[in-house]
């Protein structure tokens, strides 16, 4: 059973039909990137896997439950785009807080800080934390209660290379330990980085497929351009 499960998912925001009849998959285990330029859909996709978007109609199932259920809270970690932290309190403390919140286990924390290695920054205020340092906070929030499922919308966003490199290290780590990751970007030089694509443009999925497949489909060997094909094949249907 794939991790996630979408079926012609319907999304109107502000009169506008923004998902029009989604399906796609993810498989468990994987590293998914869901890819597509800035207004494709991205965030709203995955504003409705993790259950607070309102949708028109379609389905999508969660780790085998309804996208929202209360069951899954413990289960599916989400990472917003913009840091979702306090400033003026340290690492330490932020994640004390939501780990109430979420009612996490004892040892959540150090563990969480351990895993996106922030422990000589534990006791520092998240405000005068660099970019990089500021993202990890924000993934150590949503590792907190141990998920299944990890759902990061633009984690990379105006990050140097070296950290981006860093971070997809660790979302492959992540993965090692049997977590799922569903990861989007804009950026089409970190697809190569996912072991999975999903690749969408005004809403609908242009392709399904790892990278060396879509390599095969286009001909292409840049993935960028391989895209772009996709998109003159879709117009030209």
């Amino acid at each position: 059973m794939p991790a996630i499960r979408v079926q012609q998912l319907r999304v109107i925001r502000g009169g506008k039909v923004v998902l029009p009849g989604l399906d796609c998959e993810v498989a468990t285990g994987s590293v998914t990137g869901l890819l597509g330029p800035s207004g494709s859909g991205k965030s709203t996709l995955i504003r409705a896997v993790v259950g607070v978007q309102r949708v028109a109609g379609g389905t999508i199932v969660v780790l085998g439950e309804p996208a929202g259920s209360k069951r899954l809270r413990s289960r599916v970690g989400y990472m917003t785009q913009a840091p979702s932290v306090y400033r003026d309190v340290t690492v330490r403390e932020n994640l004390r807080f939501f780990a109430r919140v979420l009612g996490a286990p004892n040892g959540a924390v150090e563990r969480a800080i351990g895993e996106v290695s922030l422990a000589d920054h534990a006791n520092r205020l998240v405000g005068r934390l660099s970019g990089g340092q500021l993202t990890r906070v924000s993934l150590a929030a949503a590792l907190l209660g141990s998920p299944d499922l990890l759902v990061l919308d633009e984690p990379t966003v105006g990050l140097d290379p070296v950290l981006r490199r860093d971070l997809w290290s660790l979302f492959h780590e992540l993965a090692e330990q049997g977590r799922t990751l569903l990861v989007s970007s804009h950026v089409m030089d970190e697809a190569d980085r996912c072991d999975s694509l999903l690749l969408l443009r005004e809403g609908r999925i242009l392709a399904a497929a790892t990278p060396a497949e879509l390599r095969t489909r286009t001909g292409a060997e840049r993935l960028d351009d391989a895209f772009l094909r996709l998109i003159d094949e879709a117009g030209a249907a």
